[in-house]
């Protein structure tokens, strides 16, 4: 959960939310940005003024007037970390972050250095809010599936239709669903057959024909005519609702990212407040003229000075160079911790449909027996103009310049099968090979074994051809698996929804070996977890559909398609391609390298710097300006390497 402060969790120095806060559920309330910067502004601007007033040595800014001043630039940007701190203290937890910025701030004014433990404070200050920036741009609730579950079901009560809400609805009602409409319960179809569009739950991109008897699901969507069903389960139990808990279970399993400066301060934290004790008192047993106010003021330095702040800037300085880097090659990261995990990653799962292919029917070819192309494309545009199947569609819009010159009449729709018709005196069949079949329409062994849709026509009776039609391969699909590869990862999967043929094709396309189709939402969040079994797996998914939202959950680095993604998907996700682009998974792996090693750099560089002053510091040779310096000048630095960040280039 959101901790009601500008220090949050979700805004750390260090990251930007750990995977499990991005997958919360419940909505979070609403905070403006401006609100978040003006505690900033303000503490800047009274130390702006306060540091002017010093320079110019007015003698009404003197004594209490000067402390009340800088106390006051301090509140805005120090409260928040001392309530933190004294939190963190109740709970048993001595040595944090906030513990150390508050101990040495307060120390910092407890020896007379006003400004400097304003300005020490604001620093981290100006750390937090350059990652929060950060998190407003990327970072999104779940909205519970709202998209593609039904508000109300026309229910049969009391010999009449009356719209009820799924949760009220028990099992064994009779429900009507119109076309265009989602189902919003589990059910057994009534009606002699219905198409319906089942991609939201099982990611198949051709839309099924289902016969009276069979089950249908609550997120189909009913394409044809106005249909019966009668409900098998309550809501509850419906395959949204499962999904929705899915989705629930696999985000408290996210296992959390813990901040690096946290884990940091863990060691650090100690050793200095032990080390600045120890400058205080144990010069006690070793000198002679031993004055305990001298060498207070001299452990106080040392704690001041022994505060993290270009480390605390460097950070996330990094990380939000990368974010910017991401954003400018179209990916969306919802958290600095993700950059970190992308890099990390040795085994990728993919979905099929809408990730590696268009989602969208192509006719891929056009097998004419006994007539040319253009009199036997006519035939079959004649009766499938009169169709409103997607299929027919895809047809009727190959090659516009041929046009159908002779309507079709009489045409009838063979439930699960296809089309019959008349066309210039001609009887056409249009449909499967079960249609064929059942026709009595002789079919050559070669046509029969095709993996993907097949559409068949026969006139009078004798097999004149079929047209192959398939879900496209995105442009950049193999050039992308073969990017992937050169990353040094070579355990991809494809998981799909859609026939276990039609997959494995895909995969031979894509030099994939590991293939599963006709896999429900629940048996890909297995598979991930069958992969997830191994500790030495750090495992991505890539998806683009509702059915997916459950393993973008679980995995370790959910990556999903923005452009033609669900909300739920992209929502559920920890990083968005918000151009559709496979290929920017590569990318978003080499940006995820180059950030971690920029980052490191300002690590070792803040470190390095540290560790000179904290020694000056020991020996009482640094002042309290030229930590601050030593401070600003890594900072600085640390800028001037995050923004070589924006200037690489990535292919």
């Amino acid at each position: 959960m959101e901790k009601h402060s500008q220090y949050s969790v979700d805004c750390s120095c260090c990251e930007t939310s750990t995977p499990s806060q991005n997958h919360q559920i419940s909505d979070t309330s609403y905070t403006s940005p401006i609100k978040i910067y003006i505690p900033a502004i303000f503490s800047f601007i009274l130390l702006a003024i306060g540091l002017g007033l010093d320079y110019v040595d007015i003698d009404f800014f003197k004594g209490w007037v000067r402390i009340l001043w800088y106390v006051i630039a301090y509140l805005p940007v120090g409260f928040p970390v001392i309530k933190q701190g004294y939190l963190l203290l109740v709970k048993g937890n001595f040595f944090s972050e906030f513990t150390l910025m508050a101990v040495a701030t307060i120390g910092a004014f407890a020896i007379g250095e006003y400004p400097e433990g304003v300005a020490v404070m604001l620093f981290y200050s100006i750390g937090e809010l350059f990652q929060g920036a950060a998190v407003r741009k990327a970072k999104g609730n779940i909205r519970d599936l709202l998209d593609q579950r039904s508000s109300m079901a026309m229910v049969y009560r009391d010999s009449k239709f009356i719209a009820m809400k799924p949760e009220e609805v028990t099992v064994g009602s009779k429900i009507q669903v119109k076309v265009g409409e989602k189902l919003s319960l589990d059910g057994i179809l009534n009606s002699e057959h219905a198409t319906m569009d089942t991609s939201a739950i099982t990611g198949e991109s051709v839309p099924k024909i289902i016969r009276r008897g069979e089950k249908v699901y609550a997120g189909y969507i009913n394409t044809d005519q106005v249909i019966e069903m009668e409900s098998t389960k309550k809501y509850q139990d419906s395959s949204i609702a499962r999904i929705l808990e899915m989705v629930e279970k696999a985000s408290a399993r996210k296992s959390k990212t813990e901040l690096f400066i946290r884990k940091f301060a863990k060691i650090y934290t100690p050793i200095v407040f032990f080390a600045a004790l120890a400058i205080t008192l144990l010069p006690y047993l070793f000198v002679s003229d031993y004055i305990f106010e001298d060498w207070l003021y001299r452990g106080l330095i040392f704690l001041v000075l022994s505060c993290p702040c270009a480390l605390v800037v460097s950070i996330p300085l990094g990380y939000f160079g990368g974010l910017g880097a991401a954003s400018r090659n179209g990916l969306l990261f919802k958290g600095a911790s993700f950059l970190d995990a992308i890099t990390k990653v040795n085994a990728i799962a993919m979905d099929k449909t809408g990730t590696l292919t268009k989602g969208n029917f192509k006719i891929q070819t056009v097998d004419c027996v006994t007539m040319d192309e253009t009199s036997f494309l006519s035939y079959i545009k004649s009766i499938e103009s009169q169709s409103s199947h997607p299929i027919a569609k895809a047809i009727l819009n190959y090659k516009p310049n041929i046009e159908y010159t002779n309507q079709a009449t009489g045409v009838k729709e063979i439930p699960g099968q296809g089309l019959s018709g008349v066309v210039n005196k001609h009887k056409i069949l249009v449909g499967n090979l079960e249609l064929m079949q059942a026709q009595q329409v002789i079919v050559p062994e070669k046509s029969k074994g095709i993996v993907e849709t097949v559409v068949f026509m026969a006139l009078n009776g004798i097999y004149a051809g079929h047209i192959v039609i398939a879900d496209q391969l995105k442009d950049d699909a193999i050039k992308a698996i073969n990017n992937i590869k050169e990353t040094g990862i070579s355990n991809l999967m494809i998981l799909s929804g859609d026939k276990q043929s039609i997959t494995m094709e895909i995969g031979r396309t894509l030099g994939i070996t590991n293939v599963k189709g006709d896999l429900f939402p629940e048996d890909k969040l297995k598979e991930v977890e069958k992969l997830k079994e191994d500790p030495k797996n750090m495992v991505a998914f890539v998806g683009d559909g509702i059915n997916d939202a459950p393993v973008l959950a679980i995995s370790d680095v959910g990556i999903a398609m923005g452009g033609l993604g669900s909300d739920v998907a992209i929502e559920t996700a920890d990083i968005v391609i918000q151009t559709d682009q496979l290929s920017k998974i590569a990318t978003a792996i080499k940006i995820g390298k180059s950030t971690r090693s920029i980052v490191w750099q300002n690590i070792a560089l803040a470190f390095g710097v540290k560790l000179i002053v904290l020694l000056m510091g020991a020996w009482g040779v640094a002042t309290m300006w030229e930590a601050v310096f030593a401070d600003v000048g890594v900072a600085f630095l640390a800028i001037l390497n995050a923004i070589r960040l924006q200037r690489m280039q990535w292919k």
